[in-house]
């Protein structure tokens, strides 16, 4: 992160730039510098003095120079801040490279462009891959990331920890050191406007649509959420791409084998901690998928879908094959190029095009259509109704909330900027919505607000970029109370991924060394193989290695929350608050209105120190 901040606010690393001439002349030189740095632009680490608000030393720098500032005030106006958050036009997600290793930071272009370039830039790849270059590859075998380095995260807060006392220990038990201990914390959340859902830990996955990262994995994902209690999203179009789908003469989904395979891949080992929900889309709409899995699965609830963390537009996939392209067009999508125009066929026949954009329609919200919605669903028999939105303006933040209050909504989930995809528009990830950390600091406020009215909040779960247990901790905390959990893209997949491929490497008597220096065998590899084993007898060879994975990762998670809640002297989820947090900036302090280090407890310091 590249920027100066005033009052302590001091990150890691910034450019510099310094005025000579101004340093070494002039009255107010003096007064600030032991010693003038020459060279113009600097990379350089800070260390603060926290007490006056300014570096206190300055070093690290190219030409070795040292400055040190010797007097307290603000820092000189002569500093000015080169602010460059993300820098364009090359990265591994679209597999792109610069070639030279000077680049302008605002376009990404290197400083000096060759003609007879023979590439690796996004501008040079598109000049003749065009719309391809727009989104991450190769399709169906990688999950992303946007990489842009906001100025406020969640590592601009730290957790407070006590050496005293223990909240939300059971009544009756003698608070004590052979007591509050950190394995006696409870991990269980719920959520719900009156028939809750327990979980096991405050965590669960995005949305696992009809990407193909999703359709090849969900046995170990389904499974692995499954004997981890934990919710499992089955997010947009599964039933729309389904190449077994049969439609009535009205268009109206009465058979889909894929969807019919993932929720009894759930419900397999389903042990009523956690749910299968169904999230619907336009498209889902007009199919029916909400009539469908009522009528045939009886699942308790549904998902309305508003928008993502990772794009703005609807949700999208890639399809290789011409028919395979028609037949989603004939469905009611909107396939890219047009796989029915001549010149498609033409190009596609060349090879010059190999593969097709399925996507989604933008939905339109109003008031009554949500509430019409809402009616519409309840009225086919589902017990719960949950809400997704994205990272909108704060106007549709605000129709989420108001809105969710009215219909009372079981669950909203507030997708942050830049979220995680199987397929979004690269430039758009990056590049568009609110992210994370502003608008979980929005959404708490305008709880308030809407707790002040006299209106309940529903519970709320946050998403977009998580993907340990401290970050879940503080953003619980931060939006205490209203927030109940976090949903996790990327940070819930990967373990069931890494857990397929030890299962195939196995298999095939090719283990890299990262993990064969723990052993060759389940037994030896998994450390919680034999408590599945113990618990699940001769139904162990039933759970795939990647669900063993997610299990793994997931008791991981909880023994490391556990000791952040042990810490912070919280011994269940509903006892920890914003007064567990501090904020490291001044920064983060004005956007989230947690208080800064230096100003959080101290009233109480006082009063310990002076009374």
């Amino acid at each position: 992160m590249f920027c100066w901040y005033y009052g302590g606010q001091i990150p890691t690393q910034f450019y510099l730039i310094l005025t000579t001439e101004e340093a070494v002349t002039g009255s107010k030189a003096s007064s600030y510098y032991q010693k003038i740095v020459t060279t113009l632009l600097f990379e350089i680490r800070l260390f603060s003095n926290a007490s006056y608000g300014y570096p206190a030393k300055i070093g690290n720098c190219g030409t070795g120079t040292v400055l040190t500032i010797i007097s307290g005030g603000p820092p000189p106006s002569i500093w000015s801040v080169v602010m460059n958050l993300r820098r364009p036009n090359a990265n591994e997600a679209t597999g792109t490279v610069n070639r030279s290793r000077d680049v302008v930071p605002m376009s990404g272009i290197c400083t000096r462009c060759m003609d007879g370039c023979k590439g690796n830039c996004e501008i040079w790849l598109s000049s003749f891959r065009g719309r391809e270059v727009l989104y991450p590859g190769p399709f169906g075998e990688i999950t992303t990331g946007a990489d842009k380095n906001y100025p406020i995260d969640y590592s601009h807060l730290n957790i407070q920890g006590y050496a005293v006392g223990a909240k939300g220990l059971p009544e009756g038990i003698d608070i004590g050191p052979d007591t509050a201990v950190f394995s006696a914390v409870n991990t269980e959340t719920e959520y719900g406007w009156g028939r809750n859902v327990k979980m096991r830990l405050p965590i669960f996955t995005g949305a696992l649509g009809s990407t193909e990262i999703a359709r090849v994995n969900w046995e170990h994902f389904a499974v692995g959420a499954a004997i981890s209690g934990i919710t499992i999203v089955c997010g947009e179009n599964v039933c729309g791409v389904d190449p077994g789908l049969r439609l009535d003469s009205k268009g109206k989904v009465v058979e889909s084998p894929e969807m019919d395979r993932r929720i009894t891949t759930y419900r397999k080992f389903h042990e009523g901690y956690g749910e299968m929900l169904v999230q619907m889309n336009v498209e889902d709409t007009r199919l029916g998928t909400a009539e469908y899995v009522a009528s045939k699965h009886n699942l308790d609830t549904i998902e309305l879908k508003w928008g993502q963390g990772a794009k703005c537009i609807g949700g999208e996939t890639k399809v290789k094959s011409l028919e395979r392209a028609i037949e989603l067009k004939k469905r009611g999508y909107i396939v890219l190029p047009d796989p029915l125009s001549n010149e498609t066929l033409a190009a596609f026949k060349s090879g010059a095009i190999k593969e097709f954009e399925r996507h989604s329609r933008l939905g339109f919200l109003t008031r009554e259509g949500f509430f019409e919605e809402i009616d519409r669903l309840r009225e086919i028999g589902f017990k719960r109704i949950t809400l997704k939105t994205g990272a909108y303006s704060m106007v549709e933040l605000a129709m989420a909330l108001r809105y969710g209050s009215e219909a009372r909504i079981d669950l909203l989930t507030i997708d942050g900027a830049p979220g995680g995809t199987g397929m979004s528009p690269w430039p758009m990830m990056n590049e568009w919505g609110i992210p994370t950390f502003y608008l979980q600091s929005l959404a708490r406020d305008f709880c308030e607000k809407l707790l002040k009215k006299g209106m309940r909040v529903p519970h709320l779960a946050m998403a977009g970029g998580f993907s340990d247990e401290p970050n879940v901790f503080k953003a619980l905390a931060m939006g205490s109370p209203y927030f109940r959990a976090v949903c996790m893209g990327r940070g819930l997949m990967i373990p069931g991924m890494v857990g397929k491929n030890i299962e195939r490497w196995i298999t095939t008597n090719d283990l890299p060394k990262s993990v064969s220096k723990y052993g060759t065998t389940v037994e030896q590899i998994f450390v919680c193989y034999e408590e599945l084993r113990e618990k699940y007898g001769s139904r162990i060879s039933e759970i795939p290695m990647g669900a063993i994975g997610i299990y793994t990762y997931a008791q991981r998670f909880k023994t490391g929350l556990q000791q952040l809640m042990a810490g912070s002297r919280n011994f269940r989820l509903s006892t920890i608050s914003r007064g567990d947090l501090m904020a490291l900036t001044e920064g983060a302090s004005k956007v989230s209105g947690i208080p800064y280090v230096m100003e959080a407890r101290y009233n109480e310091a006082m009063g310990v120190l002076l009374d």
